[in-house]
Formats: C-alpha cells, structure tokens, sequence
C-alpha cells in the first residue's frame, strides 16, 4: 500500500464510512426502542385494543418485536446486507418500496436550495467585501439578519396565505398535481415556495461568515503589498481574497450539509411536500422502527459522503492540505 497512497486513502475512507455507519445504526436503533410508545399501535391502530394478550404477543412474533435487543438487531442487520431493510408498521409493506419514490423530492429539494443558498451567499458576501460600511453593505446585512431571523414554518404560512390562497399564482402543497408527475413545469411550480422558505432562513447564515472571512483576508499584510502595486479592491476581492478563502467557504458548504437538509423536514410539514424529511418525522412518532433506520441512515450517508467530497475539493484547492494528508498517512 505504501506504493499506492492514493488507493490506501481510498480504501481507509470507505473503512471509516462503514464503520460510521455502523455505529449510526446501533446508535439509532437502540434509542428508537428505548422510546416510550409500542409500534404494534403503529400496524394495528384502533384494532390494538380489542386485541387478547396473547394475540399481542402472537402479533409481536410475526413482526419481530419478541426477541431481546441485540438478536432484533442481528436479525436486521442481516437483512439489510441482503437488502432487505425490513416492514414499515405504518405503511404495511416493504420499507424500500415506501422510501423509494420520496427520495427524489427531498434529493430534488434539497439540492436546488444547497445551490442557491451557496451562490447567492457568495454574491452577497462579495457585494459586502466591495463595499463595506457603505450603506449598500449596511443594509444587506440588516434585512438578512432580519430575515434570518423569522421562523420558517411562519413564513411559509404566510407566503401560502399570500401567493396560494390570496393571489392563487402558486400550489399550496405536494410536488406535483394529480397525474403530472412527469411534467417538469407542473413540478416546478410546486417547489418556489418551499425553495423559497429554505432559502430566505438559511441565506444570510451563509452569506454573513462568508464576508466575514472576505473582511479577515481584506485586512491581512500581503493586501497591503497587493494595494502598493496599485491593485483596485475589485481585484483584490476577486483575485486574492476569494482564492484564499475558497477552502474555508468548501468547509462550510460540507458542515452545513445536515443543517440545510434538516430544514426540509420543516418545509415538507408546512407545504406537505412528500420527501423522506416529513416521513422520517412521521416513522419516528408511529415508532415505524425500520422505515426510522433507513430514513436516518440515508441523511447520514450524505452528511459523511458530502463531508469526503469537501475533503478532496480542498486538497485540490489548497496543495498544502495534500502535504498534511501524506504526513499523517
């Protein structure tokens, strides 16, 4: 391997990722049965009350739930390498099958908002490097962190209100109307609004320490060197600073991965947009212990994989972080 750094690097990230991630499910599996409630309630519903002791118990042997903690797991674990990640409670039918085609709205959703909250952020943040203290900087950053500020789930009540009820120019809710599920404009549509609300509580977050850095690399000594040349601060913002800080901005964009997709949860309640957010939510309350497990093992995975991508992006961007990598390697 010592021939090889690139495959050992390789190869001891994808051990690191399964090891995380098994940890995540004994983790996730342990407390989602420590949890007060029975997921017979979940399957059966109003029929649980007219239901003998022994038919619960009967119940319990056909679902699973009758073994100890660590044989449940076993059992799971098991299948899942087989893909087969178990029953949903609630839904009655194979998890896959129910998560399947969430999937790709919360993927969809979550995507576009990540983008645009990125971009506009550095836009922003640039806009208030060029012209700091001005009462353009001044004012971006007051109405940001006023919008920052407002909840989510408030504005978009309101925006429905507004736009759906009022004006009726946009869909309340879903991800699409009745039978246009392959209608790209239909589905488009259906997303402005919650886009919107993901965007306006997650935009200035971004957008004020990314200026901050911008402001940091500003006021650092080779700037002055660069502004004795006579370099104007547009190409100082733009050729200098915007390199340098680029690592930084990569780092941030992989930590605020679960913090952006945690806020589809709040979008996909408010406008009813069916993603796997509102379904992890809804597993968790009707103790839908398997259709939890992968709902929470699927966000884990993109907060480890984007967290690996950001890694690699850096390494390119920053020779000296390959350097570090080959030291402690």
């Amino acid at each position: 391997m010592k021939d090889h750094p690139i495959l050992r690097k390789i190869l001891i990230r994808i051990l690191l990722f399964i090891a995380v991630m098994f940890i995540l499910s004994i983790v996730v599996f342990v407390l989602a049965r420590l949890a007060p409630g029975d997921p017979l309630q979940s399957f059966y519903g109003d029929a649980l009350e007219n239901m003998t002791d022994a038919e619960k118990d009967a119940a319990r042997v056909r679902l699973g739930l009758d073994a100890g903690m660590v044989t449940q797991y076993v059992r799971w674990i098991t299948g899942a390498f087989h893909g087969d990640f178990g029953l949903s409670f609630k839904y009655k039918m194979p998890v896959m099958q129910v998560i399947r085609p969430l999937i790709g709205n919360t993927l969809t959703l979550g995507f576009l908002a990540y983008i645009l909250v990125f971009a506009l952020a550095v836009v922003l943040a640039l806009i208030c490097a060029l012209h700091e203290d001005s009462l353009l900087d001044k004012a971006i950053c007051r109405i940001g962190t006023l919008i920052y500020y407002i909840p989510g789930f408030w504005l978009g009540v309101v925006l429905v209100l507004i736009f759906s009820v009022n004006l009726g120019l946009l869909p309340s809710s879903g991800a699409y109307d009745v039978g246009k599920q392959a209608d790209l404009l239909n589905r488009i549509r259906h997303m402005i609004l919650p886009l919107t609300v993901m965007v306006a509580t997650h935009l200035w977050y971004y957008g004020y320490m990314i200026r901050n850095k911008l402001l940091d690399e500003v006021r650092k000594d080779y700037i002055l060197f660069a502004k004795a040349k006579g370099c104007s601060r547009t190409e100082i913002v733009w050729k200098h600073c915007l390199r340098n800080v680029a690592p930084t901005i990569v780092n941030i964009m992989a930590i605020s991965v679960p913090h952006i997709t945690g806020g589809t949860v709040v979008v996909e309640a408010v406008f009813n947009y069916p993603g796997i957010g509102n379904l992890a939510v809804e597993s968790a309350k009707y103790h839908d212990y398997n259709l939890l497990m992968v709902d929470v093992l699927i966000t884990g995975a993109l907060v480890i994989f984007s967290g690996y991508v950001a890694q690699t992006i850096n390494e390119e961007i920053d020779p000296r972080m390959k350097d570090m990598e080959a030291v402690r390697w």
